[in-house]
């Protein structure tokens, strides 16, 4: 059975350039085949063996589907490029009739003993949510020992974090609800963002949409002391409060689709990639840095999203 990559992809995907270099230096570096479907896809053609946790790809020897010799593709390593956002699962997310087809080839991937990019842990990591909860005092401070050293180590980490405050009710705690009420009652919806657990750029609340946001799904009450107490509606649990980053500006001349954009001053965001490959119980096999990727943005703009048109690919050698 030959072994394959598959590249979890969106229906009629059009961000391919990048996910093609990656499967050219595949085949060309180490003669391993790729194979792109969708959640759709994977459902009607990807089997699961519940006693191996195999997953085999059935194909048709001549792609017709009529029938003629089946050959069979074992998948290898899952790589998600899709299932980030709620449009990837448009059919919902009823298991029990089976009609939330993405959300059963989801579960059946997990279950499955291929190696996921990534797996379901960091796949969560990745969420605001779970970064907020990460940014919480103590989370750090587990990963490390209890002498001095290991303390100091945390504590430059804790340097790094912005300010992420949980907007769920349930378990927002006192900081929590003072960033809210710095924006409600200080006038500081300049000082934070409201992001919910999205992807991509234009999702993002800034400034008086912000604090409109915060006000209408906000309960506030005055005592007779005029202390004011506020409740938050269940449905701002889908975002996290977090400060405002401001980097520092220049002057750039921004291009797009090889056409000048505008010139302007600008702010730019960089991020560095790491890749780790750990054992099923744990063991880190490989954690390494990865490379970069630096987005550029007139200053003027909110959201940073290339994809969604907000900013450029740039390169530190123009910062």
């Amino acid at each position: 059975i030959e072994p394959v990559i598959l590249f979890v992809v969106q229906p009629n995907e059009t961000n391919t350039v990048d996910q093609r270099l990656l499967e050219f230096a595949l085949w060309d570096n180490h003669e391993i085949p790729v194979v792109r479907m969708s959640l759709g896809e994977i459902h009607s053609r990807v089997v699961l063996d519940e006693v191996s946790g195999r997953l085999t790809i059935q194909n048709d020897n001549d792609g017709s589907g009529s029938g003629g010799a089946v050959v069979v593709q074992e998948v290898a390593v899952v790589y998600f490029r899709a299932g980030y956002a709620p449009t990837d699962y448009p059919s919902g997310y009823n298991m029990s009739d089976g009609s939330g087809i993405e959300w059963l080839a989801r579960e059946r991937l997990e279950r499955g003993c291929a190696a996921k990019c990534p797996n379901l842990g960091y796949h969560l990591a990745g969420t605001k949510k779970v970064q907020q909860e990460l940014a919480r005092r103590g989370a750090v401070e587990q990963f490390f020992e209890n002498d001095a050293d290991d303390v100091d180590v945390a504590a430059q980490i804790r340097t790094a974090f912005a300010g992420l405050y949980s907007l769920d009710g349930a378990d927002a705690n006192e900081d929590d609800m003072e960033a809210v009420k710095d924006v409600l009652f200080n006038d500081a919806q300049g000082q934070y963002v409201l992001k919910p657990q999205r992807e991509g750029g234009g999702y993002n609340y800034y400034g008086d949409n912000l604090a409109n946001k915060l006000k209408e799904n906000c309960t506030i009450t005055i005592d007779d002391d005029g202390n004011k107490d506020v409740t938050l509606s269940p449905d701002l649990s889908e975002f996290i409060l977090m400060e405002r980053l401001f980097p520092p500006q220049q002057r750039a001349i921004l291009l797009r689709n090889g056409q000048v954009e505008g010139t302007g001053m600008s702010i730019s965001e960089l991020g560095c990639f790491g890749a780790i490959v750990t054992s099923g119980d744990g063991e880190v096999v490989h954690n390494e840095y990865a490379g970069f990727l630096l987005r550029t943005k007139f200053s003027g703009v909110d959201e940073g999203g290339v994809a969604s048109g907000f900013a450029t690919l740039s390169s530190p050698y123009l910062c």
